[in-house]
């Protein structure tokens, strides 16, 4: 039989792995044909794409790229190929950064949804101190939350740790009622929900009694050296600088920072700097450091999020103009 002049083939060597990326019923493939406004067919180890060349070639890319992420554990959710094809949806998706997945053991792996997350997940393991700033809803604290359980659960670290300044509490910490954790949960349930999401409830608790995880106030780490460990400093804008510095300083051997939080939401007093301004602004040119900035375009909660966030900034842009 003649092979279909509108149409393009794409070979693959595993059977199982195209099976996966129809998903079932094909309801994946019915996601990128809506897309793309082509007609995907999956016989066999094969993908067959019919439709207009351009929109064949940017729905080949996409198949590619699917089954390339599926090779290494990469989940193959619909809004997996939904994030993957841009929320704008048809636009040229980014290249694949197959290193920016997170694996677990017993869970499917952690992967980014943007572009801007690829750059973070590979920033935190190649540098000692990575800042990721930007809107709420661009995953800044859940992916560095999962990063450093895996390099706890994978014995890359032996503690992980992760701070918060409690500006809502103040000096009154002390008066409300509990233990430390009872305390300083309600500032932290971020964190917690990312760690009971990538390790299970009760394995969080078992690393807790053993001292491996570790969660408590920024102003909890004073006068320590964090060494084989990775840190998360969580709602750094609110972080005075003198703060800032006393946490950056803690940085010991075999250690890993991820400071996450957006310079535009500080809860410090009016006037008062925010420690993760000023580091920003001093430490942008020093070889182990690396600053992410996240933007509208990284929300990945819901789609009006992202339109929130956009309009927000048009009008502080506005202001300042004014």
């Amino acid at each position: 039989m003649a092979r279909n002049p509108k149409a393009d083939i794409l070979e693959f060597d595993d059977p199982a792995l195209v099976k996966d990326l129809c998903g079932p019923g094909h309801a994946n493939l019915a996601l990128i044909e809506r897309v793309f406004d082509v007609y995907l067919e999956a016989p066999g180890g094969s993908v067959i794409i019919n439709g207009h060349p351009s929109a064949r070639a940017r729905a080949a890319e996409i198949v590619k790229q699917i089954y390339a992420r599926l090779e290494s554990g990469w989940p193959c959710e619909p809004s997996d190929i939904q994030a993957l094809m841009g929320k704008g949806g048809g636009q040229r998706p980014p290249d694949a950064k197959l290193s920016a997945i997170i694996p677990f053991a017993r869970r499917k792996p952690i992967v980014p949804k943007t572009p801007r997350q690829e750059i973070f997940i590979n920033a935190m393991a190649e540098n000692i101190i990575i800042f990721g700033v930007g809107p709420a809803g661009t995953g800044k604290t859940f992916l560095a939350t999962a990063y450093g359980a895996s390099l706890l659960a994978r014995g890359k670290v032996s503690r992980f740790i992760a701070c918060r300044p409690a500006v809502e509490a103040g000096e009154k910490l002390g008066f409300l009622p509990g233990d430390l954790k009872e305390k300083v949960d309600p500032y932290m349930q971020p964190i917690w929900d990312a760690l009971n999401m990538v390790l299970g409830a009760s394995d969080v608790e078992r690393r807790m009694e053993s001292g491996e995880i570790e969660v408590a106030p920024l102003a909890f780490m004073r006068g320590r050296t964090l060494s084989d460990a990775f840190v998360v400093i969580d709602e750094a804008q609110n972080a005075t600088i003198a703060q800032m510095k006393m946490a950056l300083t803690r940085l010991g051997e075999n250690t890993v920072y991820a400071v996450t939080g957006d310079p535009s939401q500080s809860d410090l007093p009016r006037g008062d700097m925010s420690g993760l301004s000023h580091a920003l602004s001093i430490l942008d040119n020093i070889d182990g450091i690396k600053a992410i900035t996240f933007e509208a375009s990284d929300v990945v909660r819901h789609p009006l999020v992202g339109k929130i966030v956009q309009a927000y900034e048009r009008g502080a842009k506005n202001e300042r103009n004014d």
